[in-house]
Order: structure tokens, then sequence, then C-alpha cells
């Protein structure tokens, strides 16, 4: 089963967790230290990320979706660089910041890409109290599709049965990512998202798969959760689930380059997906999709929307032939991520005739992918009267499709597409006969993205209007 990639834009999710400031020192380590056994690094390169929660928001950012994240941290430096960041990458961070305690932050040394020691900064805000948070949730959980629970285990979700209960009775699925020996407090959770060593933690080591799955299901009965969602490193992930049979998934991931910040990536697709419309097998498939990438990578690192369409089309072409806009711009966005030029042009297209056939493979020779945007049929009768079109949309769409120069087809309703020539960005938007680039609908945006309009030649005599006229005479 392929991975369905939605469109994030309307998915809105709202995290709660421990959120952190994670920071990387890299560079070269030639000697060892004279005062002790130990390699000297001369630091080179300073790099900060969000971490924890604040990397779950950042994932979902990364992919497009609309992210909240509420989260604890220090009056500090480290807290202004986190919200800062957060905020370029469009996150919506509400962080309760505590005066005198420190933001978490997490130091690694790195050379050659190795990392050589980890220093945590982390006080567990004595000062804290759940109720600083829990209104702020209550007042942003109308706005949220899904709910994501980041347990870190650092304080901030001390009460964590209250975020269940309150997001359950608004009908919001929540999500958890668990930590700890007992996964209790998570009761009534939609579904729990622990790794194999913290699942077998709980529930003790798993001989083989059967075991996985038959103390997997005890334990989702046991905490009343409609699924739970086992990653299992090189050996994928499983998805037990109320109502339909195990899911396992084998992993996806080339080159195991860097774990840190895997699990985010798990959770954050994840819900991303659900809030943007997919069923759980489909989220779960793209998570794993998303897992596979993100560990061959260095730190903690998002994935982005190219990233998914080119691992799912890794070894298939992206669909061809009729497609709706909805189908039709992520094969366009994935085409034009490969380095891919894209052609459009449009028209009723209603008789196709030896003129169309020309035009089309002269517009092919200028790229490499070529739309035809097709008037539907009440576009048609607006434009040409009420006899036409002779043939119906689906039969004009049919044939353009089955034209070898054509990649895709794509049909619109109002009387010009310059809307969907603005949503498509083409590097030439092309036209046939006289037409005067400047007079051309969606000419502007093609220019104002730096492509071309360009005009050119019908064969002489071939024409939609002249063959019906042939046709009537000899009737």
């Amino acid at each position: 089963m392929k991975p369905l990639i939605p469109r994030f834009e309307p998915a809105r999710v709202l995290i709660v967790g421990d959120v952190m400031l994670d920071r990387y020192w890299h560079g070269p380590a030639a000697r060892i230290s004279p005062e002790a056994p130990v390699p000297v690094v001369k630091v080179e390169a300073v790099e900060e990320r969000p971490g924890g929660a604040a990397n779950v928001a950042a994932n979902i950012a990364t992919l497009g979706g609309r992210v909240r994240v509420l989260g604890v941290a220090g009056a500090d430096e480290a807290a202004d660089k986190l919200e800062a960041k957060l905020r370029r990458l469009g996150v919506s961070a509400e962080l309760v910041r505590l005066s005198g305690q420190t933001t978490i932050t997490k130091l690694r040394v790195l050379s050659r890409n190795q990392q050589l020691l980890r220093l945590d900064f982390e006080d567990g805000f004595p000062g804290f109290e759940p109720a600083m948070l829990q209104d702020r949730f209550e007042a942003a959980l109308p706005e949220a599709d899904v709910v994501v629970l980041s347990d870190y285990q650092k304080g901030a979700l001390r009460g964590v049965e209250h975020y269940i209960r309150a997001a359950r009775a608004a009908g919001r699925p929540v999500l958890v990512d668990p930590k700890g020996h007992d996964f209790t407090r998570y009761r009534g959770a939609t579904l729990l998202t622990p790794n194999l060593a913290e699942f077998e933690t709980v529930v003790g080591r798993c001989r083989d798969e059967a075991e996985l799955v038959g103390k997997g299901e005890a334990l989702r009965r046991e905490l009343d959760l409609e699924a739970l969602l086992i990653t299992r490193g090189e050996h994928g992930m499983s998805l037990l689930h109320t109502s339909a049979e195990p899911l396992h998934l084998a992993a996806r991931a080339r080159e195991v380059y860097d774990v840190t910040g895997a699990g985010d990536t798990v959770i954050a697709t994840l819900a991303a997906g659900l809030a943007a419309g997919l069923e759980l097998a489909g989220a779960t498939l793209l998570a794993n999709l998303a897992a596979g990438i993100v560990v061959g990578k260095l730190g903690a690192a998002g994935v982005t929307v190219s990233e998914l369409r080119r691992a799912v089309y890794e070894h298939d072409e992206p669909p061809r032939g009729i497609l709706d806009e909805a189908q039709l711009l992520p094969a366009i966005a994935d085409a034009k991520a490969h380095g891919e030029t894209i052609v459009m042009t449009n028209g009723c297209f209603d008789i196709l005739h030896a003129g169309h056939v020309s035009y089309l493979e002269q517009a092919k020779r200028l790229g490499g992918r070529l739309v035809v945007a097709v008037n539907d049929d009440a576009s048609v009768r607006r434009l040409k009267g009420a006899d036409r079109p002779v043939n119906s949309l689906g039969q004009r769409m049919r044939v353009l499709a089955g034209l070898s120069a054509v990649d895709w087809v794509v049909a619109f309703g109002e009387d010009t597409p310059e809307r969907l020539i603005g949503a498509i960005a083409p590097d030439y938007l092309v036209k046939g006969g006289d037409n005067d680039p400047a007079q051309i609908p969606g000419n502007r945006s093609v220019w104002d993205a730096g492509g071309q309009v360009v005009v050119m030649d019908y064969i002489e005599g071939c024409s939609t209007t002249s063959t019906i006229a042939r046709i009537l005479n000899r009737t």
C-alpha cells in the first residue's frame, strides 16, 4: 500500500509537553588534551534547534500544518532563542516562563558528525503548577483537530490525565509519546507511540512478534486505548488497533545516520496526517516513511513534503493522466523538486484535430511536463454558445490524456484558468494562434514567478469551428 500525502495546510494540531533547546557545537578533534585523556574539539560552528515537544511542533510546521505548542521554560536567553526559532517556523508558542528557572537545554559536542559528549541543563521546574498550562490548553482546544502530548518526564505534563479527559470530552483525538514505567497515567488516550524499549519496560521482554502483539493488545485494552503504535527501530513499527488486524510495517530507512528526534517525527507526521483527514493506517504509513527519512539526517530534524513525495515515488513515476486539482498540485511540486520544467496550456479542446496535436507536441518540447487545463462543460457553453460542447468534459479529457505529449489533464470551471495558473506557476504558459501575450489570462502570475508566456502557431485551416461546419454541411 502506497502512502497518500494529503494537503497539510488545513491541519490544526495542539501540542503540550516538555519543550527544549538543542544546541550543537561542531569542530575538528585533532589532538588529545594534556590535562586528561579526552579529545580537544576546536569549535567552529554552533547550531541551535527546537527540541522535545518543540521539535514535534517544528516537524508539523515543516510539513505545512498549523500548530500551537504549550510548554514550560525559564526566563532566560535559551527560552528567547527557542521562541524566536519557533516563530520563524510559523509555530505559535505559548511558554509559561518561570523566573529563576532554567530552560531545558541539551548541548551536544560533535566532531566529523560524531557525537562526543552531551551536556544537559535542567532543574525540573520546582515552581511550576499544572494549572498554569491547563487553562491555556482549554482555551486553545476548540481550535485544534488533534492533540499531542509529548512527555519527556521533565515536569510540563504533571497532571497529564486532565489533558486527556478534556480533549476526549471535546471529541479530539489524543496522541501521547509516553515515558516511564507506568503508562496507566495515559489511560483513555486515543493512541500511544512508545518505542520498543519503552514498551518492554512496561510489559516485559517480547521474544517474537506474536508475543509483542499479545502483550500490546492486553496493554491497549487495560488502558482503554483505541490504538497502540510501537516503533521498533530497524524492524519498523507495529500498529495495534481496536477495529483492524495488527499492521506491521518494515523500516524504510536506507541508511541510519542519527536516530535523534525520530520519535518526534513519527508522532508529528501521525498527528498532521490525522488532522489533514487521513485514516489511522494511512497516517501510520506516512509516519513510517518520515521516520526512514529523518534517521538519515544529523540531529533532530524535520521532514519536508517534497522529501515524502520523493520517497513515495522512489521506485514509481508520479501519477499521470486525468487528475483533479488536489492531486495535480502535489505532482507538480514533486516534479519541480526534481528540477523538471512545467509547461501549461488550456482550452476547450472540444473536437481534437491535427492542429491541437501539433500544438501540444510543440509545447511539450519546451519542458519536461505538460499540463493541459480544460474548460468544463458549463464554461464552454458560456464561451461558445448553448450548442457546445459537442463532446462532454470526460470525453475531452480522456482523449487528451491519451496523447503521448500530455502528462496531466485537469478541469477548471471558471471562464479563464487564471486562478489555476497562479497555483501551478508554470515555467511556460503556452497559447496558440494570434494571441497577444499581454492579453493572455494568468500572464502576470507567470511573469512574476520568473516564467515565460509563449504563443505558438496553429496549423492553417484546423479548428473545431471549421470541423463542425464541415460536418453540418455534409449532413
